[in-house]
């Protein structure tokens, strides 16, 4: 089967709820996960079901058997193996003539250009507690004129933010400077990710751990988290749909069965988001 006999067979039945035009503009785009573990690892996968034709994968880290319970990478066969690799592999077995940019040693300062080039959205798929490469990213991402999504799986729900380019920035919305020490950013992340905290209510805080930059998360979680992430990137690339960049927000808690559409008035310089950091950061002081 050559290559437009096997596109117009593999994503023939997307088509009905995309346009042949929606889905040709997916094939032509390019979009860069940093991440290939739990969040994005389902990113890619599902990114590539839809048809998007081109990525930039960037992960420097071997997948290990605590990852089994949640990263869709992650098999007794895939343990030790790089997840960014494994990741490729994947997305080609959907879809072999994927056009893929592999980043073995992750994002950094130094590749960050090369990573964004001639990308039309980024998602964030980094650990939660890497504040610094994330914020740089998106600040870049911002000055380059893309996209930059990110969900958060959190207890048994998700949480969205979309920064457009010419939006809100990530340093506003999450009060996040120059000068803060890890906790502080910890905790205005936090803050500007789950403005209503509603997992906890039944998390177990215990089982947190900054040190070991550890929490739990759940494979159900993530799923949440992916289809708000391919449904914006829908969205964006064929220009379908309302977009709501930052300060908007959406979470969702199917535990508690919450659904919450906000809108943070001044990011992160509301002063309830102000006293829910400081809050945050209390908790964040004593477990360390």
């Amino acid at each position: 089967m050559d290559r437009e006999q096997f596109l117009r067979e593999a994503f023939s039945r997307n088509l009905g709820l995309l346009s042949e035009d929606d889905q040709q503009r997916l094939l032509e785009a390019r979009v860069a996960v940093a991440g290939a573990g739990g969040v994005g690892g389902l990113h890619l996968l599902t990114l590539a079901r839809l048809g998007v034709g081109k990525f930039n994968i960037a992960d420097f880290d071997t997948f290990d058997t605590v990852n089994i319970n949640r990263q869709y990478g992650a098999f007794v066969s895939t343990l030790e193996r790089h997840k960014g690799e494994v990741l490729q592999g994947m997305v080609r077995d959907i879809n072999p003539y994927a056009d893929i940019r592999l980043f073995p040693d992750g994002v950094s300062l130094e590749n960050l250009d090369t990573f964004l080039d001639d990308v039309d959205v980024y998602v964030d798929g980094i650990d939660f507690f890497e504040i610094d490469i994330r914020r740089a990213i998106f600040n870049r991402c911002r000055e380059m004129g893309i996209y930059a999504l990110t969900a958060a799986p959190l207890g048994f729900g998700a949480t969205l933010q979309v920064f457009a380019p010419n939006g809100m920035s990530f340093d506003d919305y999450f009060a996040i400077r120059d000068g803060m020490d890890q906790n502080e950013k910890v905790a205005a992340f936090a803050a500007g990710l789950a403005p209503h905290p509603y997992h906890l209510k039944y998390l177990d805080l215990s089982k947190v751990s900054l040190a070991k930059k550890r929490g739990p998360a759940l494979a159900l979680a993530i799923t949440q988290a992916t289809t708000l992430i391919a449904t914006e990137v829908v969205k964006i690339l064929t220009v379908k749909g309302t977009v709501r960049p930052v300060p908007a927000y959406l979470q969702i808690d199917l535990l508690r069965n919450k659904y919450t559409q906000g809108y943070l008035w001044l990011g992160g310089r509301n002063p309830i988001q102000a006293l829910k950091r400081w809050i945050i950061l209390k908790k964040v002081r004593a477990a360390s």
